[in-house]
């Protein structure tokens, strides 16, 4: 599965099944840009256990708000449409991979 770019339209509907974790993030934002590849990485390997999704912040002010992001990026990781963790800046691949087998 390749990594999807969702909108505040269909935010929910990209979340609502299984394990997804959402990136908040915005093209002006280094850790942002630092931490594209490590997700890129992971979809290629975990794509059997999680779907990927990135949420423009600037664009779609409206998810981000519901959610409380102040800070990006932001990573939230969602199971069956549910908020299950939270990780709020730039993280190493294996600090990632923990998070999602922690919940897979």
């Amino acid at each position: 599965m390749a990594i999807v770019h969702v909108t505040d339209q269909n935010f929910t509907e990209e979340t609502s099944d299984g394990l997804v974790l959402a990136d908040f993030w915005a093209p002006w934002c280094g850790p942002c840009k630092m931490i594209a590849p490590v997700l890129e990485e992971i979809d290629g390997e975990m794509e059997d256990k999680v779907q990927i999704v990135k949420l423009d912040v600037d664009e779609n002010q409206e998810t981000a708000g519901k959610f409380g992001v102040m800070s990006i990026p932001t990573l939230l990781l969602f199971k069956d449409g549910k908020v299950v963790d939270q990780v709020i800046g730039f993280q190493p691949k294996e600090a990632l991979v923990d998070l999602i087998n922690k919940h897979a």
